[in-house]
């Protein structure tokens, strides 16, 4: 072989070996700025979570989050939906964030991995799954060497399988921060000592994963070196952080707010969000995360609380089904654009602020050697309007609660409080399938709960999440009483529930229903001469996902008391009777949710459709709808349940919880502080009636909807419906 063809491979391999190293990223910071291979950047980044849309959606929801000016996407990492059952993980479908990192970089962004792993996020049990709650002297989020060492084997394994797709930052990957734990500081005063102990640890074990980018606590005044703490919030301008070193991050900009059932739909004007980003970035600011930018659907069982519904749309930049929520997506871009002008002023250049007072400010950022201005022009009036006068630079006038942005502090780019973009409304459209949607029915047959038999026993009663591993909604608790005599007796049902809703069958009569978060009920009955069965349903609606001890919080009956008042006789005291127990239902467990469920025969068609009982279960055939419009599915007039469309979890339902009828109103001053009571609509209508069904759930020919309906409902009324942008 000739010295040219060697010289050519060495070559070849030495441009191999330097773009090799040009693709990795160091990522440093300081005070005034994140610096990125030596480049000085204030980011923008926005909260889209994996699960809650789908896989198919990702790409297009990225797009829409660059196009709308962000430079990273922020995602958690969730524990309880990877780790169902112990060491057995799942990492496929709308799981695989490997996939969603990728996908995020191949757009050209950063990404932001918070690994928790407790998320809170609304998400069922704050991500923990429930095993962890059933190891024998767990106790979690404290300094528990058996909590530690399951939450480092998680860690670990999330950051191994970054490592394997070169996803951090110096491997060439997007991911430029990564956080451990979340909001501790907010609820650690009870822990005490234990508490310092284990976020002192909680840091050791992060910086030994060795992941070559910087790591950060949120809501953390006392974050350990080297943990950069951050600020959670719907303002954060006034935070400062406790490492003069550390750059000012906004880890949670809450764009809006979550909902639960019986809720009116919460909102946060785009005015007072983009106030909120620019005085941050006013004050100092370097990164800022808008939690959420795509709230999307809490689908399976996935919503916590309890009673957060199935919806996350949040109010984001980008609605439930991924359309732009405008005017906020597009007021928010040119903000972004807007700042971007001063990004080197802004993390390099020296700062002073002059007070006109009444609330109103003037920042400069300036190259004294340069001579180059960036110019903030505050106005924190909830009330009063300001015309400020800075002589050659100009006159402006800047609404109350609101910021103006200055380029060159002469020209006025932006303010907060003047939109330009176009208002949309989402339209429901109703969508023609042809004939109208015809139902069969299946009754949940519960014959042998109503007659105490059930999988497993024990003389007390059981803590919910101890019995189920929260492998479903619903717990049996079954039990019988003895009548000596010849007679029959009224009493009265009395249950102390921890919630969150009991149904009471006493000898195969359904006498009562009740919701709540802690609740006494109170029932007649009546005790027939011999064995009398009783059997109590306790159902959940997503559990506690924060607070301090919010692991610990009761559900079900949990110790009761259950207690029978019989007339003319003393109260017996049952919580110490023999229970007997099973886990779900009859339908879970055929997979009645599932087409392809091996018990088609149990289905029932007939001329009139059972109404209004509970324990039903529903299905349906439909055509696919036309076009590329998200689909939702109205389920006004069914009561309490879940539906499924191909054996996919839409999620839970509950069209019949109303919300309140006062304190909506068509307009909204988006001046003074953001409180989620504020700037509220939907009153005196369900809290959600429609739910969404992405269009990757549905097949080309026959799709099926199920529904599983607990408290009694009418599918007659049920429809599908396309999602349309309308301008206003």
């Amino acid at each position: 072989m000739s010295s040219s063809y060697w010289t050519r491979i060495l070559l070849i391999l030495n441009l191999s070996f330097v773009c090799l190293l040009s693709s990795a990223t160091q990522v440093d910071y300081d005070a005034n700025a994140i610096i990125i291979n030596g480049e000085r950047r204030v980011i923008f980044s926005g909260a889209i979570h994996y699960p809650r849309s789908t896989p198919q959606m990702w790409p297009d929801l990225i797009r829409k989050a660059k196009d709308g000016g962000l430079d990273a996407i922020e995602t958690y990492i969730f524990w309880n939906a990877h780790e169902p059952q112990r060491h057995q993980y799942d990492f496929s479908g709308n799981l695989d964030f490997i996939k969603f990192f990728k996908l995020v970089q191949e757009a050209g962004l950063y990404a932001i991995i918070r690994i928790g792993p407790y998320v809170c996020s609304e998400w069922n049990y704050g991500g923990f799954p429930v095993w962890l709650h059933n190891i024998p002297g767990i106790q979690l989020r404290t300094n528990n060497e058996i909590y530690k060492n399951e939450m480092q084997i998680f860690t670990t394994k999330i950051v191994n399988m970054c490592k394997e797709a070169n996803l951090f930052a110096p491997q060439g990957g997007p991911i430029i921060l990564a956080q451990i734990e979340n909001e501790y500081g907010n609820i650690m005063g009870p822990y005490k000592e234990a508490g310092k102990s284990y976020i002192n640890w909680c840091a050791q074990m992060a910086t030994s994963q060795n992941i070559g980018v910087p790591w950060i606590m949120c809501q953390q005044s006392d974050a350990p070196q080297p943990m950069i703490n951050t600020c959670n919030g719907f303002y954060c301008d006034e935070f400062v952080p406790n490492n003069p070193k550390s750059p000012k991050m906004w880890t949670e900009n809450w764009t809006g707010w979550f909902k639960k059932w019986g809720d009116k739909d919460p909102h946060r004007t785009p005015q007072d969000v983009s106030f909120a980003v620019a005085r941050f970035f006013q004050a100092g600011g370097v990164l800022q995360n808008y939690y959420m930018y795509h709230g999307g659907t809490n689908f399976g069982r996935d919503a916590g609380g309890p009673f957060i519904i199935t919806s996350y749309d949040y109010d984001a930049p980008l609605d439930e089904y991924g359309n732009l929520n405008q005017p906020k997506w597009g007021h928010l871009k040119q903000l972004h654009e807007a700042i971007k002008l001063g990004e080197k002023l802004l993390t390099s250049g020296n700062v002073t602020t002059k007070q006109f007072g009444n609330g109103v400010n003037l920042t400069t950022y300036s190259n004294t050697t340069s001579g180059e201005r960036f110019c903030f022009l505050s106005n924190t009036n909830t009330s009063q309007d300001a015309n400020v006068d800075l002589q050659q630079d100009g006159k402006y006038f800047v609404p109350a609660w609101s910021v103006s942005i200055l380029h060159g502090c002469n020209k006025e780019v932006y303010n907060t409080a003047k939109v330009n973009t176009e208002t949309t409304v989402m339209v429901k459209k109703p969508i023609e399938l042809g004939t109208k949607l015809s139902w069969t029915w299946a009754q949940e047959t519960i014959r042998d709960t109503l007659h105490g038999k059930g999988s497993f026993n024990a003389a007390k009663l059981i803590e919910q999440k101890e019995a189920t591993s929260d492998v479903s909604d619903y717990l049996w608790y079954m039990t019988s009483i003895e009548n000596m005599g010849t007679s029959s007796h009224n009493a009265t049902l009395y249950v102390k529930s921890s919630g969150q809703v009991l149904h009471a069958y006493v000898n195969s009569k359904h006498i009562g229903s009740q919701f709540g978060y802690d609740f006494e009920f109170n029932q007649p009955a009546i005790l027939r001469p011999g064995k009398n069965f009783l059997t109590l349903l306790s159902a959940t609606v997503g559990l506690q996902n924060y607070g301090e001890f919010f692991d610990l919080g009761p559900e079900g009956l949990a110790g009761g008391p259950v207690e029978l008042n019989v007339d003319g006789m003393a109260s017996l005291n049952l919580s110490s009777n023999i229970w007997n127990y099973k886990v779900g239902l009859n339908g879970e467990a055929k997979r009645l949710y599932d087409p392809n469920s091996p018990h088609p025969q149990i289905w029932k068609s007939s001329k009139k459709l059972p109404i209004g009982k509970p324990m039903k279960w529903y299905r349906t055939s439909f055509k696919i709808p036309p076009g590329t419009s998200p689909v939702v599915v109205d389920l006004q007039g069914m009561g309490k349940g879940h539906a499924w469309v191909n054996g996919n979890s839409l999620g839970r339902y509950w069209p019949s919880q109303i919300a309140d009828t006062n304190g909506c109103s068509d307009t909204c001053d988006y001046r003074g502080e953001y409180k989620p009571e504020k700037c509220v609509t939907n009153c005196g209508n369900p809290s959600q009636r429609w739910y969404h069904v992405p269009r990757s759930f549905l097949n080309d020919g026959t799709n099926t909807l199920i529904l599983f309906e607990e408290m009694g409902g009418n599918p007659s009324h049920v429809s599908f419906q396309t999602v349309v942008a309308a301008a206003v």
